[in-house]
Parts: C-alpha cells; sequence; structure tokens
C-alpha cells in the first residue's frame, strides 16, 4: 500500500489519501476469499437541502487561518477541532511510500497516519506500525505488532501520539504502547475485543472502544485500566468508526449504537447521555444508526453526525440539544469560527451556523458515475478547511476545492488513486 505525503499538508494524507488507499490492491500475498454474507448499502436517502431563507443576503465570515505541522492522532487534536488551517496555494506532492499491506477481501486498511516531532507514523492492514521521516520519506523503524497466533487480522484501530510515546489500538484486541523514537515496546495489553477505532491520547490518559461498544480509559505510563464505560452492543455496524472526543475533562464517546456519553475524564462517571438512532423511513435495507464520523468538543459545544440523519449540537455540560438538523452523514464535520461545514449521505457539502443550525449553502456534489443510468455510486470524503477553501474528495479519484464562503466549486485536482 503506497502512503502519499503531501507537505506541509498532512491532512490531506492523514483524512484523504489514506482513505484512498482502501481501494489499492492487496500488496505480497495472494487474496483470500471474501467474507460470507448479504451487502447492504448503508447510504439513507435524504430530501434534497437547501439554504434557509433566514440566511439570505448573510456573509460567511471565517478567522484567518494558521499553520499547523502536527496531526498526533485521528482527528488532529485531542477535540477533533482543527479550526483553519493554512497551507500552501499550490498543494504538491513531497514523497511517496509503500507503509506495508492494504485493503483485501479480509483486511481493511482504515487507520489514518499521524504526524508528530517530525515524523509519520503509519498501520497498515496487517497492523505494522512503520515511523518515517515527515521531510525525506525516509524510513526510520518498522514493527510487526500482529499476534504469532492470528492468521488473519481484524478491521479496526489506529495510532495516537503523545510525549515521546505512541499508543496502539489493534483489531487483535491489544493496546500497545511504543517507544515512538525507537519503536520499542514499552507496554501491551491483552483486552476482551477487538479496537473499532483509533484511540484518543490527553494528559497521559488513553482512551479506545471496542468493537462490542465499551469504552476503555487507561494511563499512558503503564497501560492499567483507570475506568470503562459500555454502550449498547450492535449486531451489525459500518467499517470503522469513531475515536472519543477529549477537552475541558471531558470525554466525549460515540457508539455504533447510535448513543452519545459525555463522562468525566478522571472517573468515567456520565455527565449526560443521548442516543441519535430514532427511527427513520429510508430506501436501504437496513438503518444503520452508527455514528462513525468524529464527535467534535469546540467551546462548550459537541457536534454529533449520524448515519441515519441526525445532525445536533449539544451543551458539553448539560446535554441540552442546542439544535438538530435530519442531516445524515458518516464523515466528520469540520467547524470553524461560527459555522461548521458538513459532507452528507446525499454527496452534499453543507455550509451552517455553529450557534443555531441554519444552513448557508449547499454544494450538490456528483453522485454518480453514470448519472443517465445511475449506476457507479461515488463515495465522497471530507471536509477539512484550508487557506479558505474545502477540500473534499470523491471514489473517482477527483478532489474538489470549494468556496467555504459561497460553496462554489474553484477547482479540482486528480489524486493518485479512488478515495472511499
Amino acid at each position: 500500500m503506497i502512503f502519499f505525503f503531501i507537505r506541509p499538508f498532512i491532512i490531506f494524507a492523514g483524512i484523504l489519501l489514506v482513505s484512498g488507499c482502501g481501494s489499492l490492491p492487496f500488496l505480497g500475498t495472494t487474496e483470500k476469499p471474501p467474507l460470507p454474507g448479504k451487502r447492504i448499502s448503508i447510504l439513507a436517502q435524504e430530501q434534497t437541502l437547501q439554504a434557509d431563507s433566514i440566511t439570505t443576503g448573510k456573509k460567511i465570515l471565517l478567522p484567518a487561518p494558521t499553520s499547523n505541522n502536527e496531526w498526533p492522532q485521528a482527528g488532529g487534536y485531542a477535540n477533533h477541532a482543527m479550526h483553519h488551517i493554512k497551507i500552501s496555494p499550490n498543494i504538491k506532492e513531497s514523497w511517496s511510500i509503500d507503509i506495508g499491506s492494504g485493503t483485501n477481501d479480509t483486511d481493511w486498511l482504515i487507520a489514518q497516519p499521524i504526524m508528530a516531532d517530525g515524523r509519520v507514523y503509519t498501520m497498515d492492514a496487517e497492523t505494522e506500525i512503520a515511523a518515517f521521516n515527515a521531510i525525506s520519506g525516509d524510513e526510520i523503524w518498522r514493527l510487526e505488532l500482529a499476534p504469532e497466533d492470528e492468521e488473519e487480522g481484524y478491521i479496526g484501530g489506529g495510532l495516537a501520539f503523545e510525549a515521546g510515546r505512541i499508543f496502539v489500538a489493534t483489531g487483535f484486541a491489544e493496546l500497545i504502547c511504543l517507544d515512538a523514537n525507537t519503536g520499542k515496546i514499552i507496554w501491551r495489553r491483552k483486552m476482551d475485543n477487538p479496537f473499532r477505532t483509533a484511540p484518543t491520547v490527553r494528559n497521559n490518559r488513553v482512551y479506545a472502544v471496542t468493537l462490542a461498544n465499551k469504552l476503555y480509559a487507561v494511563y499512558g505510563s503503564n497501560g492499567q485500566t483507570i475506568w470503562t464505560h459500555s454502550g449498547i452492543e450492535e449486531p451489525t455496524n459500518l467499517i470503522g468508526g469513531a475515536n472519543p472526543a477529549v477537552d475541558a475533562g471531558v470525554v466525549v464517546v460515540t457508539y455504533s449504537s447510535g448513543e452519545v456519553a459525555a463522562l468525566k475524564v478522571e472517573n468515567g462517571k456520565e455527565l449526560w447521555t443521548d442516543s441519535l438512532a430514532g427511527a427513520r423511513k429510508t430506501n436501504s435495507a437496513t438503518t444503520f444508526t452508527t455514528i462513525r464520523g468524529r464527535p467534535i468538543i469546540d467551546r462548550g459545544l459537541v457536534f454529533v453526525i449520524s448515519n441515519n440523519g441526525r445532525l445536533t449540537a449539544i451543551n458539553l455540560r448539560t446535554g441540552k440539544r442546542i439544535w438538530e438538523r435530519s442531516i445524515g452523514g458518516i464523515e466528520s464535520p469540520w467547524v470553524a469560527g461560527d459555522f461548521i461545514f458538513v459532507l452528507t449521505n446525499n454527496s452534499e457539502l453543507v455550509a451552517l451556523s455553529r450557534q443555531k443550525g441554519n444552513i448557508y449553502w449547499v454544494n450538490n456534489l456528483a453522485k454518480w458515475e453514470d448519472p443517465e443510468d445511475k449506476t457507479g455510486r461515488i463515495i465522497w470524503t471530507g471536509p477539512v478547511l484550508t487557506s479558505d477553501r474545502l477540500i473534499v474528495a470523491g471514489s473517482t479519484g477527483e478532489a474538489l476545492s470549494i468556496s467555504p464562503y459561497s460553496g462554489q466549486t474553484l477547482g479540482k485536482i486528480e489524486m493518485p488513486d479512488g478515495i472511499t
């Protein structure tokens, strides 16, 4: 699996490019038979959105972009609020490297690369971790973490960095801590279930969610469990999931059941719980309540989107819903200034006010490779906000640049492969 690094835009590599690697062929071994079972479309049908009349004539104003040279965990920082990031006007590939195994019929590459202290860290579909120099792409170390008695990988897991340590959650039901400089294992713990997502780390506490919807909080120094919290188990889920958000002494966790919980970081005590799993009529064979987009904590509000059609802003301390829209998606919203940008399941990029949820504009992205026959559904990923442009990328291999102020498409570039 080839990793493409675009300097200094680690977000592009972390959020967009690694997703596209899922469609690259598996390297190095013979492909295995596909898993049995019926494949079900997860794209719930939504009504077409349009701008609210109350926003007519009102302008979107954003804070100035600021430089960001690190991306230490999935979602950027622990609260997942990255705001407006400054990059070069011309995005160029700096280097590319083979990080190991990509997606095939049994193993899925879903772990985003991270960047910290001048290094890029990756995890492939078979749980091989590698460290590269962020400037040159030179490999620094590489380590295989899959247990010897495991014949096949599992879907899930990822990486996080803090204080010179790499924390790894794996599909083999392990939490592992590595020395970021050498790759040496500091501690390794076997847990009761495989991990769904990458871990989140803040202030020597590591938070990770299992496939059984159980959140572990452990000390980063020794892996000792501090507390746990459980949601409702779900028999059917989307691939991947959302790592928790942490800020202001609160961890916000989302589960595949559609549940959301705000917990005290020191003891796991519930501040509030909510559910975005309300019944909706769709054309899908099954309506998945999964929350796959990462929750965002930003200035006292929590923003969460569910697959089955709810986007909501919640007061971090009280759990009161501030506003709610009938918008479904599996991509993480992006918050900047007084606005929030979100990609819907209906291939719409939408700009909303952060405080009230009013829609300012809607960009209807292409849905089909063949619009006349409605075949070849295009899957979009994003957005990210960089230097006055929103970037989204699609399964056809195109990345679009869109104005955050008007929603107008500004241009496009061809990517090395499709992004899904």
